[in-house]
């Protein structure tokens, strides 16, 4: 079945339109390589900017079930996969661009992921990934079982934990993004961890910007961390400039941005589905 095409056959926009902007990053620096506009050294760019979508689409694809459940939107689920099989599709470009960027010496490029830690764990993400995509299809969902399926995709967990932690290495002293990107998988997380301690596996509609508040707090305490092992800067220092404003925007601040985006939107479902059963009355 083509992937813009929904169970009964017919088109989905909303498939069509994710199938195709699944491409959009890849293109952009595909063109962007040619034109120089990925800087001086613009295969190391284009490694970066692959890898990082791939990272991103990864993030995505966790977010799906959260906001399947709490925007009641189950329209959402069929693209879950779309997003996890283009996560691993970035990260495998990534990983062959990087080979190209070696000279294509496979045993310098198996040397380095050995000797470097940051390559080590970046790889066995890569092949967290790769069972995730091959199991992937129906067939394989049918082969395993739905709850052997299901089991083995929760390595959806750790490799996203794997991934974030190569980002985070690599970056050294701009973890700006990485530590966006633990701010908002330690939201996915927290909620997740809800829902496993609940029988009707549902969060109470108050916990969700609880747990904003918390992934935003812990971002802006792991980022004070971060800056003083690094450089050694007092934690007193950096933690007002997420209050401030002093530096700009801070990463605890995006992480709570982002998430009382999704509280708000979570609250403007609830109130249109508590109105839509009086409208109707109406109506009728």
């Amino acid at each position: 079945m083509y992937p813009w095409l929904d169970y009964s056959g017919r088109v989905s926009p909303l498939k069509t339109v994710v199938f195709a902007a699944l491409f959009v990053p890849a293109l952009w620096t595909a063109i962007s390589y040619p034109l120089d506009a990925l800087g001086p050294r613009p295969l190391n760019e284009a490694i970066h900017q692959v890898g990082l979508w791939g990272i991103r689409f990864l993030l995505l694809a966790l977010t799906i079930t959260p906001a399947r459940q709490l925007l009641q939107w189950p329209r959402l689920l069929p693209v879950r996969r779309m997003i996890g099989v283009a996560s691993f599709a970035y990260i495998a470009i990534h990983l062959v661009l990087y080979s190209v960027d070696q000279g294509l010496d496979l045993a310098k490029v198996a040397s380095e992921i050995v000797l470097r830690f940051y390559l080590t764990i970046g790889f066995v993400a890569f092949l967290g990934l790769c069972a995730l995509a091959a199991t992937s299809t129906d067939g394989m969902t049918r082969l395993l079982g739905g709850k052997r399926w299901q089991q083995l995709h929760r390595l959806a967990y750790p490799i996203g934990v794997l991934a974030a932690t190569h980002y985070f290495i690599q970056s050294k002293l701009d973890v700006y993004e990485p530590m966006v990107m633990i701010g908002l998988f330690a939201w996915l997380m927290g909620y997740r961890a809800i829902t496993w301690t609940r029988r009707d596996r549902r969060v109470p509609l108050w916990s969700v910007p609880l747990l904003g508040i918390a992934a935003s707090i812990l971002t802006a305490l792991g980022e004070a961390l971060y800056f003083y092992l690094k450089t050694g800067v007092s934690p007193a220092l950096v933690l007002p400039t997420n209050i401030s404003m002093v530096a700009g925007i801070r990463p605890a601040d995006v992480v709570f941005i982002c998430t009382a985006i999704i509280t708000l939107a979570v609250l403007a479902r609830s109130l249109t589905k508590k109105a839509a059963p009086k409208m109707r009355l109406k109506t009728a």
